[in-house]
């Protein structure tokens, strides 16, 4: 999973990195200029830890995460579109992290005059759709002098995709995003090579000054998750020990870490769940889109898994951390046998048999 962070200047982007990551760049890209910089993280899962604690394996691998902090995205672009170094990193992303400032500060005066989230937040989506909409022009100019000159692919096929460029343009000059409309799977396959921005699923992460009540700020449509941090406090408690961070947590009155917050919010809005290997060796998290069959775990385990694939045993983690372990599960008949069709469930731990 690779979450793009974005923002408009001065929204505290790079602190909520930091908050995400553990790490500690400072305040971030001066100025206009395209700069990424990249950070891999661990999944926090009290499931895994659990699981942990009982193989007692060698390696214990959690999920993992990159977050990659994009600057040089302005509201400013206008009809050239964003540059192509700036779109190239964008369009990468499985989703995007949008950073929108509600803090206040004499230090860091916003860009704008004042703060005012709502306003960001469809500056931002306003950009997104502008450059989507100049991509959709574009291909559909290129696509009628196809058709016109001919000699190429089948006129049916340009017909096609010409039918569903019209659509998209349509939907954007609505001043709809894409990632609210629904499209079928063979229009999904005609889509992916263009990175379309709007079909990204974003989670809104409201900066917010120590003590700074949440403002409420509404999701703008489907495909969308709004919820705020403090960032400055988030990222404090990232860079801190374990046991110095719950303490942390409980003096502000803090539940649960942004981190984790952020985490299961993306999970929830790129459709992606977690199942688990275990043994000796390893304990290991897995991530794969909801509705993924025994197949599909397979193949994300490794290629050889899903091509000698025969069956998959297959148990809730929480039912085989109460029997103790796989060799009491199987005793009490508690692994349950499967097909390659099965629909692998959250939480569940997998073992794959194939032929070699």
């Amino acid at each position: 999973m690779r979450l793009g962070i974005i923002g408009l200047p001065s929204c505290g982007k790079t602190t909520i990195f930091n908050a995400l990551t553990g790490g500690n760049l400072p305040t971030g890209v001066r100025g206009d200029r395209l700069q990424v910089h990249t950070a891999v993280s661990d999944v926090p899962d009290r499931r895994v830890d659990d699981l942990s604690a009982l193989f007692k394996p060698r390696k214990t691998i959690y999920a993992k995460v990159t977050y990659a902090d994009i600057g040089g995205l302005k509201a400013e672009a206008g009809r050239e579109g964003l540059p192509g170094q700036l779109l190239n990193q964008l369009s990468q992303m499985d989703g995007f992290v949008h950073v929108v400032r509600a803090f206040e500060s004499e230090m860091v005066p916003h860009p704008a005059g004042r703060v005012d989230p709502a306003r960001d937040l469809a500056a931002m989506e306003a950009e997104l759709l502008l450059n989507d909409m100049l991509t959709v022009e574009r291909r559909l100019e290129k696509l009628h002098e196809e058709r016109q000159k001919g000699g190429g692919r089948e006129k049916a096929v340009i017909d096609r995709e010409i039918d569903l460029f019209g659509r998209l343009s349509e939907i954007l000059g609505k001043d709809q995003p894409l990632r609210q409309a629904s499209f079928s799977d063979e229009d999904e396959r005609a889509m992916a090579i263009f990175g379309f921005l709007t079909r990204k699923p974003m989670l809104v992460v409201v900066n917010l000054a120590e003590g700074q009540a949440d403002p409420g700020l509404a999701a703008p449509g489907a495909g969308v998750q709004v919820l705020a941090l403090q960032g400055e406090i988030e990222m404090e408690i990232a860079q801190l020990a374990p046991e110095e961070a719950r303490a942390f947590l409980e003096e502000y009155g803090i539940a649960e870490a942004g981190r984790d917050r952020v985490l299961r919010a993306s999970y929830d809005l790129l459709g992606l769940q977690s199942f688990f290997t275990v043994g000796d060796d390893e304990v290991r998290a897995w991530t794969v889109a909801r509705g993924a069959s025994a197949l599909d775990a397979a193949g994300a385990i490794h290629t050889d898994l899903a091509r000698g694939f025969i069956r998959a045993e297959v148990i809730h983690w929480k039912e085989l951390l109460d029997l103790g372990g796989l060799a009491q599960a199987r005793t009490a008949g508690k692994l349950r046998v499967e097909g390659r069709e099965y629909i692998v469930q959250d939480g569940e731990v997998v073992h794959i048999r194939f032929n070699a």
